[in-house]
């Protein structure tokens, strides 16, 4: 078994693009898109300026986290140690994209399936070297086998100075490159400036900070160069992801009140706890469904989460939570048909347990999306969680308009807890950069791109519930509609700043 790399000679390239040409030709990459790119940047002071030449594509890591997260194992790892893919497997959820350190994925327009290079691995099995390869005018490209010290690029990677992309990522990356400059290789030490690039408009896809000629924004340290040519690449999970962690906070934060509900002596009510609460539960539970299917690109192949799932993939394992979930809200639900206080008391446990699941799972599925350093907060889990708690008091503050909740008061303090865990959190969050990709996704969560949707969260979400609730409490009023406000503001002020944070969080240039 060979273990294949490429050695990508930045010092002889001269940026002329016939590997981006072939490798278009080889493949019948459409317009838009590319497996292989070449990035041009602009180094120094006038006159003393440069231009350099890299060559960008898939890394083909050892460790490679778009396999990991591919929940049908449509990516997968040929014998030749080359990460390839397979079309008819693929249910277009973009996962991939976003677990790539590297922006190598793309969603091909025509067949709506994950597309990237695969070191032309149909031309390697019949003994032929890549379109790439060939094509090279000054022999830039090589590839050999990494574990065969006597090949060509074993011995210049044991004898030259070379590096690789993103090595804090851990994903032992096979693309090793030879006399470039760093700012090339790290996206964040580069920025498109104002006056645009040659040969291509500049577009919100590009996901790059503007800066001025001969000025360096506060929020800029560390740009040393411009880039001059790059693809852009398209943000991959927008409103839709966004919707889904507001709607399944609501349908498993419901039955974790419901849980608590019982908990404090009310398994007895059969409206506002034995049937109402998993209705909504059920509602919210569809909803979840409906988005995630209708943001895959292949959504009639969303079966193939259970016939071809990958385990090691928490969009296949949260599947499972999802469904586990439903069925303890239709066990629930007939127990509360049947006015059966004891079936609820026996869910009870059960049903606190999948709802936190049901909330929480994402932060494992995000903490796989290795190309985006803010979404692998460890705070991630516990702020679903306390949305879910907010989401779920919501709701029972919304039913006393229309049925007699018991201990509603209970479910404001619950709502005000949450709201006071996932503030405290987030301004942990804001104040705990761990890297400078988490730096610049913070900056434009806050302050760039997608800050007024933030700061709308913010207010909308936690200031005015908050205030809202604590004086219905302090009030001691009776009459729920205060309250009822509180929780629907602070449920739409939470899909405000779950925009934010999926954006923000994809905001950051990777390429």
């Amino acid at each position: 078994m060979t273990r294949l790399g490429f050695l990508l000679d930045s010092d002889s390239c001269i940026g002329c693009h016939a590997c981006t040409v072939a490798c278009k030709s080889e493949h019948d990459v459409p317009l838009g898109v590319n497996r292989t790119w070449v990035k041009y940047i602009e180094t120094g002071t006038f006159p003393d300026v440069a231009r350099k030449f890299n060559v960008m594509r898939c890394n083909q890591c050892d460790d490679a986290p778009c396999m990991t997260i591919c929940p049908t194992s449509a990516l997968f790892r040929a014998d030749n140690g080359v990460v390839d893919f397979q079309d008819d497997n693929c249910i277009g959820c973009k996962s991939c994209m976003n677990a790539c350190p590297y922006d190598a994925l793309y969603i091909n327009p025509e067949t709506n399936t994950a597309h990237k290079c695969n070191m032309c691995n149909h031309r390697l099995e019949v003994g032929l070297e890549p379109s790439c390869q060939i094509v090279c005018p000054t022999e830039a490209i090589k590839i050999g086998d990494l574990d065969d010290p006597t090949s060509e690029i074993s011995r210049i990677i044991a004898r030259d100075d070379v590096a690789v992309r993103a090595p804090e990522q851990n994903t032992k990356p096979k693309v090793y490159y030879r006399g470039a400059d760093q700012a090339s290789l790290d996206p964040t030490r580069t920025a498109i400036a104002n006056d645009g690039m040659i040969w291509a408009d500049t577009t919100p896809s590009h996901r790059s900070v503007s800066v001025t000629l001969g000025k360096k924004p506060a929020d800029m340290d560390g740009v040393v160069a411009r880039t001059a040519y790059t693809t852009a690449h398209q943000m991959t999970w927008k409103e839709m992801v966004s919707g889904y962690f507001v709607t399944k906070a609501i349908a498993g934060g419901t039955m974790m009140l419901a849980a608590l509900q019982v908990l404090l002596g009310n398994a007895d009510v059969q409206g506002a706890v034995g049937v109402m609460p998993p209705m909504i539960a059920g509602v919210f539970l569809a909803l979840t469904g409906a988005l995630l299917v209708g943001d895959l690109k292949q959504p009639g192949r969303f079966y193939f989460l259970l016939t071809k799932g990958n385990w090691s993939s928490w969009l296949v394992k949260g599947a499972y939570v999802l469904m586990a979930f439903a069925a303890v809200c239709a066990a629930w639900w007939i127990g509360g048909l049947a006015d059966s206080p004891g079936t609820l008391k026996v869910l009870a446990i059960p049903a606190a347990i999948l709802g936190a699941g049901t909330a929480g799972y994402t932060a494992f599925l995000f903490g796989q999306c290795e190309g985006r350093d803010l979404w692998q907060t460890p705070l991630l889990l516990p702020t679903l969680l306390g949305r879910a708690v907010i989401a779920g008091g919501a709701a029972f503050l919304v039913l006393d308009l229309f049925a007699d909740v018991p201990d509603a008061d209970a479910m404001a303090w619950a709502c005000l807890g949450g709201i006071t865990a996932v503030a405290a959190l987030t301004w942990l969050e804001l104040n705990g950069h761990q890297s400078r990709h988490v730096e610049l996704a913070v900056h434009n969560m806050t302050r760039g791109q997608t800050g007024r949707i933030f700061w709308n969260g913010v207010v909308v979400g936690l200031v005015l519930p908050a205030t809202l609730l604590i004086v219905h409490l302090a009030a001691d009023l009776t009459s729920p509609g205060l309250a009822a406000v509180a929780g629907v503001m602070a449920v739409v002020g939470m899909f405000f700043a779950e925009t934010a944070f999926v954006r923000a969080g994809q905001s950051v240039p990777l390429s």
